[in-house]
């Protein structure tokens, strides 16, 4: 059973915006670096944002920076991923991680906890 749940995926027209949720159902995510990856059919997982524990640091891939915001409520204990201004090349499962280091890198080794994904469809 996953540690993670992503939320917020879905069919969306280029140029529209969604917002992924992900939340914990045993960890506290106060500690935990949570990072953004997401993998394309027939392609590698790519990592694509990141947010430290204190939300005073945070990453973007340059594939989307500018229109992706990552964020943190710890009261909710759920960190967020909008993402504005889609493109089809955006297509993607995307899953959220967690890394006790809090070392906010994206690479997916540096990561303790999955999520089971949630898929994000970009199209006409």
């Amino acid at each position: 059973q996953s540690q993670l749940v992503e939320s917020g995926g879905g069919l969306v027209q280029p140029g529209g915006s969604l917002r992924l949720s992900c939340s914990a159902s045993k960890l506290n995510l106060d500690y935990y670096a949570i990072g953004w990856f997401r993998q394309a059919p027939g392609k590698e997982r790519e990592g694509v944002s990141c947010i430290n524990s204190r939300d005073d640091d945070r990453y973007y891939s340059d594939s989307v920076k500018g229109r992706f915001t990552v964020s943190r409520d710890n009261a909710k204990k759920t960190v967020y991923l909008q993402m504005n201004s889609l493109k089809p090349e955006d297509t993607a499962v995307y899953y959220c991680a967690a890394d006790i280091t809090n070392s906010c890198l994206l690479d997916e080794r540096e990561y303790d906890y999955w999520g089971q994904g949630t898929q994000v469809t970009v199209s006409l």
